[in-house]
């Protein structure tokens, strides 16, 4: 019977939360370690698919790297990274699309189904809803051209809007297209950080696989759990936020910027994650306001 009053007093604990976060967006970036345990996997399609059916709004978006570098290395091509940008010439653009579209976004809706969702998988392809421009990066002060990587102009959300709306949840492959049809690879980051943006999401959450933003990246007990936008510049000058925490970080300072109540990076690691966000006291990982 204790058993049972504990587990009654968790769905109370939720509660506000449920009311909180009723009817409102939550774009989550599903990616890192989660993706690739197959534990860690199921724990994270139930999360979403409790979400969906408690009333909230869940769009996912994944990411795929580690699959894109495996199918390249069959065909024998080598990966090459500049500035941490996969350099994406026309068969390395190929293989994204095979393994972001047909591979790994597939692989999620299946995952959602069999838990009782109504998952449908896109790409940004799809009605060309994820317009892109081509971008580029610099090295040394140099512009380099790093092939068919997109930087997102504009969110075409009414696809988004109507799959969400009628109880489906949008499990999307960061790849866009420019006005002349041609495609390219998307960092899912910042993939997700625009829809959340251009959806008015009420919250973000980047899933990777360390427990949030660390004063001390090798001290998980220097957890900065909540961080206001404003303190960002400070402790990037300072150094704690560094390497490639700076992008997830700056996708999460962007986010709230433009309209985002909160944003959180956490461990996407640790079963059932999002619902500890979510719904409790508690939360996880470093959230930005």
């Amino acid at each position: 019977m204790q058993e049972l009053i504990k587990k009654a007093g968790i769905l109370i604990e939720a509660l506000p939360y449920i009311q909180k976060f009723s009817g409102k967006t939550v774009v989550i970036k599903y990616g890192g370690n989660a993706m690739i345990n197959e534990e860690l996997k199921n724990s994270v399609m139930e999360d979403i698919t409790l979400l969906k059916f408690i009333g909230l709004n869940p769009i996912v978006v994944h990411g795929g790297g580690p699959d894109i570098s495996k199918a390249l290395n069959e065909r024998g091509v080598k990966s090459k990274f500049v500035n941490g940008l996969r350099v994406t010439d026309d068969i390395t653009m190929q293989t994204a699309q095979q393994v972001l579209i047909g591979k790994t976004n597939k692989e999620i809706v299946a995952l959602l189904n069999t838990n009782g969702g109504r998952a449908v998988g896109i790409s940004g392809i799809d009605g060309s809803f994820i317009e892109c421009k081509k971008q580029y990066t610099e090295v040394d002060g140099e512009k380099v051209d790093i092939g068919y990587v997109g930087d997102i102009v504009h969110v075409k959300h009414c696809l988004i809007d109507l799959l969400s709306s009628d109880q489906y949840i949008p499990v999307i492959a960061p790849i866009g297209t420019d006005e002349d049809g041609n495609s390219y690879n998307i960092n899912a980051d910042t993939a997700a950080e625009k829809l959340a943006v251009a959806l008015k999401a009420k919250k973000l959450i980047l899933l990777t696989d360390v427990c949030g933003l660390m004063r001390d990246p090798k001290d998980d007990s220097t957890l900065i759990p909540r961080l206001k936008v404003s303190e960002v510049p400070a402790l990037i000058k300072e150094g704690v936020i560094s390497g490639g925490m700076i992008p997830k970080v700056d996708c999460c300072v962007e986010a709230v910027r433009q309209g985002v109540e909160r944003a959180n990076i956490q461990d996407g690691r640790v079963p059932h994650s999002i619902l500890v966000e979510l719904l409790s006291d508690d939360g996880v990982g470093t959230m930005f306001s």
